[in-house]
Order: structure tokens, then C-alpha cells, then sequence
């Protein structure tokens, strides 16, 4: 090759770099977005859809476009929408919202869907669960347990839609668990259940039973030791330290409650539950106090409500915090790599800190670092 054509060869490649560069730079950064637009959850995806825009907005770079496309909260529906997004050359979507939409999805095996729910059995290979599922949750748990020594943790699993990934998530995170109890949450045979695991019927026999010996008995001070018995509940110790209760809501509260009625209680006994989202109505149940739970960063979470709601003058759902910061993950990673490239970085590890708190990446899922709180005398106090 003479020096002539080597330069030339030279000038070419130089100049193809920089074309590439060039059109790299210029890309648009196309973000499909799959939310219910109509039916019964429309108003979570407008909740949703603004929050996107408020993620665009701070992120202030005029290369992201977001294109909405309606679920309708069905699977068929959104593989119809899925489909025309992948029409217009997107490769990257925001949602679906719900585990149920995602269905037929591994249809569209050249898009890559992050998909809100916090389900991850029997997803879609081409679906990536981005909701703080059950294996984020208990890690942090664990991580709880294992500072504070806590050695004796039952675990009290509802027996509802999502009993199995509850399941999944104790063998993924590897928590040592003492006993794990499935229960049902009708209030009478809850109530048996928890009699049962607690031992309460024995240890309120044990009682009686000292009760009658002491009376029968010479010992001295009969009467100060039987007033001082009769004051109590039961009589002996039940065979654990925690107990996590994988339950939201009413059913919590019961399960909670059930446990008080059988004389465990939270200022002998660790009370442990899953993200709450800050639900205020816990902060009036000072009997099942304190309370400790995993959940994302509230400071950043109440950043950014204050954020929206002088951005559209409501509050925000939780889903759409989860969406504002997966705007920033797909603009963050695609200053890394290629969008039509992005389904291999979910393969590889990576992390991402958004206002939730860090996303972990690797093989196709998403884990969450999570913060842990208890809530006490009213007030919700950080652990770690």
C-alpha cells in the first residue's frame, strides 16, 4: 500500500468516526411508555405519564422523547400498543404497570420492557421487573437481623396472589428463618393459627396452673405473688425473637393485633412487616409499635412529592416515583451504550441511584438497596 492510499484509507476512517459520532450525538433517545389511559387505573397512568414528564423536564436534554401509548389494564391491549411502538423504531419501554399486561410481550423479543410491577415469577424473558420486589425487601431485613444478632425470626406469609414470591424472595436473599408459616387471612382461623404458632392456649394454662399452685402452697408473700400473677396474660416465653409479617394494610393490622391478643408483644418481640410506603395510618397504631420495615429513601421521597405537587397541584402515587427515575436509568445508560443495544446491559452489573434509592443490575433484574425504618411513638425514625 503506498504512502497515497494509506493516507487516504487514514482520511476515510477519520472521517467515518466522526460521522458516527456525529449521528451518536444527534440520536434522538426514544422512550416508549405503556400506562392504562382509560378504564378503572387511568388516573395512575396520568399520574405516571407526569411524572415522566417531570423526569424529562429535570434531566433538560431535548434528545429524550416519551411516547405514551394506552394498556387499558390489558394484556391484548398492550401488546397491540407494544407493537406499535416497536413500529416507530423504539427499542426501550417504560411499564407495563401491571404483572397481568405483560403476557404476551415475549411476542416483541426485540424490545426490552422495564416493566413497574414488583412480580418477577414467569415474567417474559424481554420483560424486567423495576418494582421493589420481595428479594430487595427481605435482603434488608436480613441485613437487620444480622446487625442486631436476632437469631430466632419466624416468618408469617399470608396465603394470597403473591405467597410464592414472598417465598422466592426468603430463598433469594438467603435469610436464616427459624419457621415460616403460611396463614389465612379470615379473621377466625387467623386468629386460631397465630393461638397456635404462639403456644397461647399452653402458656394461659401454664398460668392458671401457677396461679392454683401458689394458692395451694406455704410460700411466704402468697398474696403479693398471686396479685403479680394475675395481672399477666400468660406464663412463659415464646420460642422466637421476630416475627415478619409479609402483609399490607387491614391484614396487617390483624395479623399484628392477633399477636398482641396472644400476649407477644412489640416492646419484647420485634415487630418486622414489608415496604409500607409510609402508610400514615400505621403512625396511630401505638400498640403494634414499634414497628420496622425496608423501604426507599424518605427523604428523597418527600423531595420529590413536594416536587409534583407544585408541578400539577396533587399528590403523587408511589408507581410514579418508580417511573421518574426509570426515565433517568434508560437516559443514563444510554449515554453508555447504544439503545438498540440496551437489553445486553441489563445482562451485565450495574448501578444506577435514582430518588428510590440505588438499582442494582444484572442478569435481566433489578434488586433495590433499600433504606430501613421503624416507626415509634408516632414518629417514623431511620435505622440505616
Amino acid at each position: 500500500m503506498t504512502k497515497l492510499i494509506k493516507f487516504i484509507f487514514f482520511l476515510f476512517i477519520t472521517y467515518a468516526c466522526s460521522f458516527l459520532q456525529i449521528t451518536s450525538a444527534n440520536e434522538k433517545i426514544k422512550i416508549g411508555l405503556l400506562v392504562p389511559m382509560t378504564g378503572p387505573n387511568k388516573d395512575i397512568g396520568q399520574s405516571i405519564i407526569k411524572a415522566v414528564g417531570l423526569a424529562v423536564k429535570d434531566i433538560n436534554n431535548n434528545k429524550i422523547e416519551i411516547f405514551p401509548k394506552d394498556t387499558g389494564s390489558k394484556a391484548n391491549q398492550t401488546l397491540k400498543s407494544a407493537f406499535e411502538l416497536s413500529q416507530m423504531g423504539i427499542k426501550i419501554i417504560i411499564g407495563p404497570v401491571f404483572y397481568e399486561s405483560a403476557t404476551y410481550l415475549d411476542e416483541l423479543k426485540n424490545l426490552t420492557f422495564l416493566s413497574l410491577t414488583n412480580k418477577t415469577l414467569d415474567l417474559p424473558k424481554n420483560v424486567i421487573s423495576a418494582g421493589i420486589n420481595s428479594t430487595s425487601q427481605i435482603s434488608t431485613i436480613k441485613k437487620f437481623l444480622e446487625t442486631n444478632n436476632i437469631q430466632k425470626t419466624i416468618f408469617l406469609t399470608p396465603i394470597r396472589n403473591y405467597e410464592f414470591e414472598i417465598k422466592k424472595g426468603i430463598k433469594d436473599s438467603r435469610i436464616r428463618i427459624y419457621q415460616n408459616y403460611d396463614y389465612n387471612t379470615e379473621p377466625t382461623k387467623l386468629t386460631e393459627q397465630i393461638e397456635e404458632i404462639t403456644n397461647y392456649k399452653i402458656r394461659k394454662q401454664n398460668l392458671e396452673n401457677e396461679i392454683k399452685r401458689i394458692k395451694q402452697s406455704n410460700e411466704p408473700n402468697k398474696k403479693t405473688k398471686i396479685k403479680k400473677l394475675e395481672k399477666k396474660y400468660t406464663l412463659g416465653d415464646v420460642y422466637f425473637d421476630a416475627a415478619i409479617i409479609a402483609d399490607f394494610d387491614e391484614s396487617l393490622k390483624s395479623v399484628a393485633t392477633s399477636l398482641l391478643y396472644t400476649d407477644v408483644l412489640p416492646k419484647n418481640k420485634f415487630f418486622i412487616t414489608l415496604n409500607q410506603w409510609f402508610d400514615e395510618s400505621l403512625m396511630n397504631q401505638t400498640d403494634i409499635q414499634p414497628l420496622y420495615y425496608p423501604s426507599i429513601n424518605k427523604k428523597n421521597f418527600d423531595k420529590y412529592k413536594i416536587k409534583y405537587f407544585n408541578a400539577f397541584g396533587e399528590d403523587p402515587s408511589h408507581l410514579s416515583l418508580l417511573s421518574y427515575d426509570l426515565v433517568g436509568l434508560v437516559y443514563y445508560l444510554s449515554l453508555n451504550t447504544n439503545l438498540k443495544n440496551l437489553d445486553k446491559i441489563f445482562k451485565k452489573k450495574n448501578s444506577f441511584k435514582g430518588k428510590i434509592g440505588v438499582f442494582d443490575i444484572k442478569n435481566n433484574k433489578i434488586n433495590h438497596k433499600l433504606n430501613f425504618y421503624k416507626i415509634e411513638n408516632k414518629k417514623i425514625i431511620e435505622i440505616f
